[in-house]
């Protein structure tokens, strides 16, 4: 069913649709006519396909890598999509241990599969990042038998729904904080997103000054639970003292961004999944990659446009993160300095921190 929805509001219908377990249409006539039933959260146990889509970092532990067929280019990511077929058809018995990395000990092997040649890789890519967004393992039955009714929509609606120009400011209050009893809050929200972005303003507001910028991405486990496995907490508590010094003892402002993207963008449970795989001695890229998940999935145009809506075009940005200055640049934000953000390390961070630096090139020490 076509229906009149718009591009954005398919693509928000269609993540809705994943996290119920329903199955996906992407229409374009010819082979982009698929049909996609995501294998985590599909509860109908009769549906059963020839062949599966996962993403390339998945297909590289399945020992897929080396084949040509699979496309595991370097340039095309690990997020990339990859067609599998197996010697029998896959029913939900078979593709759950194919899609969750944490069954790899308990059934670790698995196949023979065979990487199959993929025509419609724009819709395979649409429909991973698809995943990405409702927070479910990228993987799928593609044309299922008994997969029941399926949402349609377009692969170019994707494009639609991640643009960041339909971002408005929903409300204001002043709300008073342990580090500044005068911060106001600014709450942000797009008609086809769930997720409701905020900003902590610190300061009397100037256009003399360019404001001290913190972009916090939600932790639920290091911010609300003082999870010692990450820097999080320490970061956000840190960087609103720092902004209410500004404030007082500079005359300047500051604002923190605190951006619903758990887990750098790959939600709280495949997060959590992730932390599962590092118990068992993987990093946290590795851990990611074995669940078939990008490395870094975090949204940056948001926080530009929210900067953006507070008047804000040219910052002093706290990271340690180069990719975050690019990413400003890149959306039309000056950074014209950037300052360190660096809190003691703990024997439980201290790999995760190295990792933030080894791997993906983070100023730490």
């Amino acid at each position: 069913m076509t229906g009149t929805a718009s591009p954005a509001r398919r693509a928000a219908q269609a993540v809705d649709a994943l996290r119920h377990g329903w199955p996906l249409r992407f229409a374009g006539g010819g082979d982009d006519d698929i049909v996609l039933l995501p294998v985590e959260t599909t509860i109908s146990r009769e549906a059963i396909a020839d062949r599966m889509l996962i993403s390339t970092a998945r297909a590289a532990t399945l020992k897929l890598a080396n084949q040509r067929e699979a496309a595991c280019d370097p340039a095309s990511g690990a997020h990339a999509p990859v067609l599998i077929s197996g010697a029998t058809a896959f029913d939900l018995d078979t593709a759950v241990p194919i899609a969750d990395p944490a069954l790899d000990l308990n059934s670790p092997l698995k196949g023979p599969f065979r990487a199959e040649p993929l025509t419609w890789s724009d819709t395979g890519r649409a429909a991973m990042e698809l995943a990405r967004i409702a927070g479910i393992l990228p993987a799928f039955l593609v044309d299922p038998d008994h997969a029941g009714e399926a949402h349609f929509l377009q692969r170019e609606d994707l494009a639609a729904y991640t643009r960041s120009e339909s971002l408005r400011i929903a409300a204001r209050a002043h709300l008073p904080v342990e580090a500044n009893d005068e911060a106001r809050i600014v709450a942000f929200r797009s008609p086809d997103d769930t997720r409701e972005h905020i900003a902590l303003i610190i300061g009397e507001q100037s256009g003399a000054k360019n404001p001290l910028v913190r972009i916090h991405s939600e932790c639920l486990t290091g911010d609300i639970l003082s999870s010692l496995k990450c820097d999080c907490g320490p970061q956000l508590d840190a960087a609103l003292h720092a902004m209410d010094r500004h404030a007082k003892e500079d005359g300047g402002w500051g604002i923190l961004l605190y951006l619903r993207q758990e887990g750098r963008g790959i939600g709280l449970v495949n997060k959590l999944r992730a932390y599962r795989l590092q118990d068992q001695g993987f990093d946290t890229l590795e851990a990611n990659r074995r669940l078939g998940l990008p490395d870094e999935a975090r949204d940056f145009p948001v926080a530009a446009r929210m900067l953006e809506l507070l008047g804000a075009r040219t910052i002093r940005l706290m990271t340690n993160n180069p990719e975050k200055v690019t990413a400003m640049e890149q959306a039309g934000i000056k950074v014209n300095e950037r300052i360190a953000h660096e809190l003691p390390r703990n024997p439980h961070n201290a790999r995760y921190l190295a990792t933030k630096r080894d791997r993906s090139g983070h100023f730490l020490t």
